[in-house]
């Protein structure tokens, strides 16, 4: 059932994009101004991994493989753990990054 639109495009009863394919870069700034984010690079370096691993894989990746891939760009300068990833994502970390990559709700329990 769908119950709201950001940027044009609907929204489940969870406030999770309904379709993975109808996300663009529109769809992400409106969910992150919702919560409050303003998306810089490193936001975007792990957003669009967790697309490009989600098209590949139909699921999320585990937090640390995240971190594993693209962990020298959340923190260039020192090893990258989960607690910087809940710094650019501060309300749950890879769940919150999955939701605004436009991730079907039920996948990221896990992430």
């Amino acid at each position: 059932m769908i119950t709201q639109q950001v940027a044009g495009r609907d929204l489940n009863t969870k406030g999770h994009l309904a379709h993975f394919d109808h996300w663009d870069e529109d769809v992400a700034l409106a969910l992150a101004e919702e919560e409050g984010l303003t998306l810089n690079a490193r936001h975007w370096g792990v957003i669009n991994f967790l697309r490009d691993y989600y098209g590949a894989h139909e699921m999320p990746p585990t937090p640390r493989v995240v971190l594993k891939a693209v962990g020298h760009l959340i923190s260039p300068h020192v090893p990258c753990t989960r607690r910087h990833l809940e710094f650019l994502f501060p309300d749950g970390g890879c769940k919150q990054a999955c939701h605004i990559a436009g991730l079907p709700d039920y996948y990221c329990h896990g992430c």
